[in-house]
């Protein structure tokens, strides 16, 4: 394969990644803060769908394009922006893995308060924080490789 179509395929599933992050973080925040739980439960199921469909796989292909790219250019993976493109997505990664987690156990609250025809519990709102807190440094680690990933800044 081409070195521009793999620098296309990671510029494409970079912003895939981070789009349906965006948007997914989006969603679930408004739909919880409507506390209804029906819109919860459409709106988390539709959020753990697309991090498997979108979030999974462009998760996989991040690091492995990335990875060719630099080794076909003749980056040390011990270059400045390079090593720290790596330590922010293994962050962010971290991060994210939890999240997955998370959702799909807000999914299934809001679904048993749907059936059950209860509010949220409290359970919920305590898996939203964490699902908040986790989410605010993933963002900002993906900010910063964007940055990293345009800049390469001699460091």
């Amino acid at each position: 394969m081409s070195y521009l179509f793999i620098k296309w395929l990671h510029v494409m599933s970079s912003t895939v990644l981070f789009g349906t992050g965006v948007g997914s973080a989006f969603y679930l925040l408004f739909a919880s803060l409507r506390a209804e739980p029906r819109t919860v439960a459409t709106v988390a199921s539709l959020v753990v769908w697309a991090d498997t469909v979108f979030t999974a796989t462009t998760a996989i292909l991040q690091p492995l394009t990335g990875l060719w790219l630099a080794g076909q250019a003749g980056w040390p993976l011990s270059q400045g922006w390079l090593k720290w493109s790596l330590v922010l997505y293994a962050l962010a990664m971290a991060c994210w893995l939890p999240v997955v987690a998370l959702q799909i156990r807000m999914r299934n609250t809001a679904r048993a308060a749907v059936q059950a025809g209860t509010p949220l519990p409290p359970a919920y709102w305590r898996d939203l924080r964490v699902w908040t807190a986790l989410g605010v440094p993933a963002f900002l680690a993906f900010l910063a490789l964007f940055y990293l990933m345009v800049a390469k800044p001699a460091w």
